[in-house]
């Protein structure tokens, strides 16, 4: 189709994103992308009044009962939304959905799209999912996917805010938490050490394997090691100790590899000393793979909206490395994902998430407006997946292809 007929059929052509050509979407209906600035637009105040109340009462993983409450009375206020609190059962659960009543996809996340599915008659439902506990390892998305809160789902979208990042096509490490406990024979350490078993040494022995074993890694390894409990006197065969260990991979098969590895190393421990040794595998979140066809869909969004910032979205051979882990993993290994980062103009330190600094300046204006045209982009895409015919078919086949790379051990720049 030539660009003239494409303009007269109300689609602009944006010919410089070649990440969005590669799959053959390159255009962007302009009703469409004019609906969703506007009626993104039309939420600033209100969503401005969200964020800053949020920002201003930060909560504990699983204990955000006033986010929960303030997020359903607004979903509540929005016409064509049905609210669920306290969903799945957990408390600061929520889930909000909007069904078009027509057989279609169904789109995990964003709220703003539902004015453009209702003015253009689109297929399919949109739910809006609530999820707790992302912070540390309690992953409040898994436990929504085992309670089959994603029963369902075609597509899942989602962000995160940084400092250095734009970029739709975010790969972040994998990680399990291993809680190590030694059991001995307590005995004087000066009258009678031959009649005890050191829990100590064996912890000690372990930790210097680990130690050992980092020479042999791989360059996306990460082994953190603690002591949690290194016995109760200096005068004593210490009959007990304890340590804590969490590992990071690429992915999730290579964590497991590495996982066995550092099990080795405590076994080590127990075999040489004679403690008896017990093992808590909690498993943390798997690495996020992001679908590159619903990427090339932000991006095209993202890139279409005035005042592109910086930094650019990289080409679309590219990963954006993330050495963080978040539960969005484990969706992206259950369906397709995009987990956006997006930069937000940094503090007067430039320090990154989690830090005082980034604190700060994430209560601004500025780092509001990003976050709008995030919210854009990803609406964007979302409208792509219920109105473009067979795009969902297109992503769930690049999806499964990903999985299968993965699963073979290929790894991705």
């Amino acid at each position: 189709m030539k660009e003239k007929e494409l303009k007269e059929d109300g689609f602009i052509l944006i010919p410089s994103d070649d990440e969005a050509h590669e799959y053959g979407h390159a255009y962007v209906c302009r009703d469409y992308m004019s609906e969703i600035d506007s009626s993104i637009e039309s939420f600033r105040d209100s969503l401005w009044s969200l964020n800053k109340f949020i920002h201003e009462n930060p909560e504990l993983a699983f204990k955000e009962h006033k986010a929960h409450d303030a997020l359903t009375n607004f979903m509540k206020s929005q016409h064509g939304w049905s609210v669920t609190t306290s969903a799945y059962g957990m408390e600061t659960a929520w889930v909000a959905v909007h069904d078009s009543g027509r057989a279609g996809p169904v789109v995990s996340f964003n709220a703003e799209m539902a004015e453009v599915i209702r003015r253009h008659d689109l297929p399919g439902k949109v739910i809006l999912l609530g999820t707790p506990g992302e912070e540390g390892w309690g992953g409040g998305k898994i436990r929504l996917l085992e309670a089959g809160a994603y029963d369902g789902v075609d597509i899942s979208l989602i962000s995160h805010p940084g400092i250095f990042n734009n970029s739709p096509r975010v790969r972040t490490t994998a990680f399990a938490r291993l809680e190590v406990e030694y059991f001995g024979c307590a005995a004087h350490a000066a009258n009678s050490p031959w009649l005890g078993i050191n829990a100590l040494d064996a912890l000690v022995i372990a930790y210097n394997a680990i130690s050992v074993l980092r020479q042999q890694t791989m360059p996306g390894d990460v082994i953190g090691m603690q002591i949690t409990n290194g016995g109760a006197a200096p005068n004593i065969i210490h009959a007990y100790a304890a340590g804590l260990c969490v590992i990071r991979a690429i992915s999730a098969p290579r964590l497991k590899t590495l996982q066995a590895k550092v099990q080795a190393c405590f076994r080590a421990g127990a075999e040489a000393t004679g403690a008896r040794l017990e093992l808590k595998d909690t498993p943390g979140y798997a690495d996020h793979v992001p679908n590159r066809i619903l990427a090339a869909s932000y991006t095209k969004y993202w890139n279409a909206l005035p005042d592109v910032p910086e930094p650019p979205i990289p080409s679309a051979d590219q990963y954006t490395w993330v050495n963080a882990s978040t539960d969005q993993g484990n969706i992206s290994y259950a369906m397709p994902s995009v987990n956006a980062s997006f930069a937000i103009p940094p503090g007067e330190k430039a320090g990154p998430p989690h830090t005082p600094d980034f604190e700060r300046a994430s209560s601004t204006e500025e780092a509001f407006g990003r976050a709008l045209r995030v919210a854009k982009a990803l609406a964007g895409t979302a409208v792509d997946v219920l109105s473009v015919p067979g795009l969902v078919e297109e992503v769930k086949e690049q999806w499964r292809r990903d999985m299968e790379e993965i699963r073979k051990g290929r790894r991705k720049n």
